[in-house]
């Protein structure tokens, strides 16, 4: 991840503003318009924070990662070094930021929907986004002492995703508990 930038006041609002209507409406739905109106400032004042849209979403995403990774961390060091404990904080961790901070599904997956086209600079943080979370699954599993790790990393992260989609869409109840279960017995730590 790139280093943490220090945003102005205005700036925040903007982002705070940002997050709330792109993650409500959709990346492409809203307009820069609305986002400057939300939050209290001109479009002058955006675009000289920012520069463009494009930026603006960049580093909306940028802000969920790192804020999702905050969040995660203090989780992951409560359950020390066993890998079962580990997995089961990252379950744990999605459910309880699905249920504080994202009804309608990932935010990195929504963007994807809207955003597919490499050359896009908010493309290659949905990707870095992923893959720390596929590196992250790797760390576990490796140190679980799986015959594949990367294989059965790869089985986590689906089952992780999965979660996060089928949470998003409201498919069934606790789909992040259904997961972790069914991660856990990937590890053989059911």
């Amino acid at each position: 991840m790139d280093e943490v930038i220090e945003w102005t006041p205005k700036a925040r609002a903007v982002l705070a503003a940002a997050e709330e209507l792109f993650y409500a409406h959709g990346i492409h739905a809203v307009g820069v318009d609305l986002i400057a109106e939300r939050a209290g400032v001109t479009k002058k004042t955006l675009y000289d924070r920012f520069g463009s849209k494009e930026r603006l979403v960049v580093e909306y995403l940028r802000e969920r990662d790192s804020r999702w990774r905050a969040f995660l961390a203090p989780l992951l060091d409560a359950a020390g070094d066993d890998p079962a404990a580990r997995l089961r904080a990252v379950f744990d961790a999605s459910a309880r930021w699905a249920a504080r901070y994202s009804g309608n599904g990932c935010s990195m997956i929504n963007a994807h929907a809207e955003i597919n086209d490499p050359a896009h600079p908010a493309y290659r943080v949905i990707v870095d986004q992923k893959a720390w979370m596929l590196e992250l699954f790797t760390t576990i599993a490796t140190a679980a002492g799986a015959a594949d790790p990367r294989s059965s990393a790869r089985t986590l992260m689906l089952l992780h995703e999965g979660a996060l989609v089928t949470d998003g869409m409201h498919g069934f109840e606790r789909p992040y508990a259904h997961a972790r279960d069914a991660a856990a017995r990937v590890l053989g730590a059911a």
